[in-house]
């Protein structure tokens, strides 16, 4: 049994987290997980490979051990199961998305926290204007690094997605917002007689194409304005928590204006529990707050949403730890 923290404990680590979290923004933006191969290194060899400097990694290294990334003997450094997950060519890498939270807006949007609370809207838009998307289309390489993110973070869910609905006798299939297109491809390799349409803005389409899927139709477009093909089933995957409840309306209102009748809409995100404690979802909620408009919603305020875009909510599908598929259809 864990013993529980006292409270002063409690507090110091919880003001200090951001102590170990910059280590790791560092560490990978730098790429020393790459530069580590299977054989334990020292830092002032790591830090030539790295263009660092040798003491301040060792310390900042030492650190991450201290919290499970790295294994460290008092001399030299080597992966563990954590750290690998830092490296660039590990299926699911989470390098990427260590280096996106690390980027100045990200954490300039966090020094700005007090300001959400405060009005109510995200504190990103005290930093940049028009907020999180706007800054990330006129910053192509933090777009570039934010869609790898994504991909990183959402490879965690595609197994207990794909596994806990059935997608078998969909002939058409449509991914919003679907990025690079990572759920998709996952999808149609267990339905092999499916086509799958990507429907996403221009220059996510345009890095999407290189994976030339041969059963996927890339849409570029705006799933505010544009119209979406009419598939048969529409997925939505992280999509929708980004975006208040009136832009929501307005995105799935968009896609039923050429849905066909008995279209499902299977929108795959959190559904928070009430008392929840100790889950991810519950952080992942002020990251909402800070980036964007919308939040994590529970059961009751994701059939609100659904009921007011005119849809009807069959069913909520656990699917993951943290994730459910929630289906819904027409009205």
């Amino acid at each position: 049994m864990s013993k529980e923290l006292s409270p002063a404990r409690a507090i110091m680590d919880l003001a200090v987290a951001y102590w170990a979290s910059r280590c790791l923004h560092v560490v990978a933006e730098l790429g020393v997980a790459d530069a580590l191969g299977e054989e334990p290194c020292d830092a002032e060899s790591l830090a030539q490979r790295t263009r660092s400097q040798p003491q301040a990694l060792h310390r900042v290294l030492r650190a991450l051990a201290n919290h499970g990334i790295f294994e460290h003997d008092g001399e030299k450094f080597r992966h563990n199961a954590a750290s690998r997950m830092l490296r660039s060519d590990v299926p699911g890498s989470l390098r990427s998305l260590a280096r996106m939270m690390g980027l100045k807006v990200h954490w300039d949007a966090y020094r700005e926290l007090d300001v959400a609370v405060r009005t109510g809207q995200p504190s990103i838009a005290a930093v940049t204007e028009g907020g999180l998307f706007a800054h990330l289309r006129s910053h192509p390489e933090e777009a570039r690094l934010f869609h790898e993110a994504m991909e990183g973070k959402s490879f965690m869910q595609l197994r207990p997605v794909v596994e806990s609905y059935d997608f078998r006798g969909l002939q058409c299939i449509g991914d919003i917002g679907g990025g690079l297109g990572h759920l998709l491809d996952a999808v149609l390799e267990r339905v092999p007689d499916a086509r799958g349409v990507l429907f996403d803005l221009p220059a996510v389409i345009e890095h999407a194409r290189r994976r030339n899927a041969p059963r996927v139709t890339y849409v570029p477009g705006d799933f505010f304005k544009d119209p979406i093909p009419p598939c048969d089933a529409y997925m939505l995957m992280t999509v929708l928590h980004d975006w208040s409840d009136a832009e929501a309306v307005r995105i799935l209102d968009n896609l039923k204006s050429r849905a066909p009748s008995g279209a499902k809409v299977l929108i795959i995100e959190a559904v928070v529990t009430p008392t929840a404690r100790d889950e991810f979802v519950l952080d992942l909620d002020i990251e909402m707050l800070a980036m964007t408009t919308g939040r994590e919603r529970t059961r009751g305020e994701w059939e609100a949403l659904i009921s007011k875009a005119g849809l009807k909510l069959k069913r909520v599908i656990p699917a993951g730890a943290w994730s459910c598929v929630i289906e819904a259809e027409l009205a």
